[in-house]
Formats: C-alpha cells, structure tokens, sequence
C-alpha cells in the first residue's frame, strides 16, 4: 500500500480533473464531514443527510469539469453545490409528503424534536442571539436560514406579503449584527 498523499488545492484540483480516483478519496476524506455538518444542520436527519451527501460527491465527481478556479475556491464550490442538491431535497414532492407522514406517526416525539432544535442552537451559540429578536422575525430567520426556505415560500408559509418577509428579514439580520458586535 503506498503512503498517503497530501494535496494542495491547485494539485488536488488538477488532479481531480485529470479524473484521478486516488484524488477523489483524498476530496471524499478531508471535505465529507465539513459536507455532512452542512446537510445535517439542514435536514436534521442522519440518514437522509448521509444519502444527500453521497449523491453530492457523485454530483461532485460527474460535475468536476464544471468548476472553474477563477470564479471560487473548491470547497466554496462544493458547499454551493451541496446546499443546492440539499434545497432540493427538501422542496421535491416526495420528501415533503414523507415528512407529513412522519410528522403524523411521530406527533407524540415532536416536543422532543423542538428541544433538538434548541440544542443544535445552543451549540453554535446562536440561541441567545435569536432569542433577542421578535418571534416574527425569528421565525423568518429559522426557516431561511436552518430550513433552506426561500422569501417566496416564507411568504406563502406564514401567509404574509413577500415585502414583509424581506423587511423582516433585513431588520432582523441588523440585529444579529449589532448584537454579535
């Protein structure tokens, strides 16, 4: 067995072009968990995250003569493609009938799926932050920011104007970053 090699971006990228499956490993062990914590925090599911992130380094790997090193760095470009195919996910017609479904079959488990979210806040040391803001900002943040929802479907969801989920949006972003100052 040969010694484990390190790449620097430019030689990874290099590599990874010239379709070297040894390069590929190396991409799969150093970026899947930072590509994992991202899809996790946004589906809150491990399994599922664990097939999204599978399917996103075989997108990675068909899609690797898409990148471009002018526009970003690799893993900015991974990230994007990643959180995309996530959004995906979570907007296709199946995941959403099956979350109805496990809602229903779950009803009594869902007061602990509120705590997990008020955990998973508290990790990152964002609760305290949110907890500043008015509810209805809040909530606008949460579903933007940690559900993968657009302004568009915000609005539909909460049944106000798109204006308002933008202004709301805004103010609220103003004030994360005063109190983050």
């Amino acid at each position: 067995m040969s010694a484990i090699t390190k790449y620097s971006e430019e030689e990874l990228v290099s590599q990874l072009q010239s379709r070297n499956q040894q390069a590929f490993s190396y991409l799969y062990d150093n970026y899947a968990a930072a590509l994992n914590g991202v899809i996790y925090r946004m589906v809150n599911d491990k399994e599922l995250a664990e097939d999204i992130l599978q399917e996103a380094f075989v997108k990675i790997w068909n899609n690797f003569a898409t990148y471009d090193t002018a526009k970003g760095r690799l893993f900015t470009w991974m990230l994007n493609l990643t959180r995309n195919l996530t959004i995906d996910v979570l907007r296709s017609k199946g995941y959403k009938k099956q979350s109805k479904i496990s809602a229903d079959e779950n009803s009594v488990s869902n007061y602990a799926d509120n705590n997990a979210t008020t955990e998973k806040f508290d990790a990152i040391g964002l609760k305290k932050q949110l907890s500043n803001l008015k509810p209805e900002q809040r909530s606008i943040i949460d579903m933007a920011y940690f559900s993968g929802y657009t302004q568009d479907e915000i609005s539909k969801e909460m049944g106000i104007p798109l204006g308002t989920v933008k202004t709301r949006m805004r103010t609220a972003i103003l004030e994360l970053r005063k109190l983050i100052q």
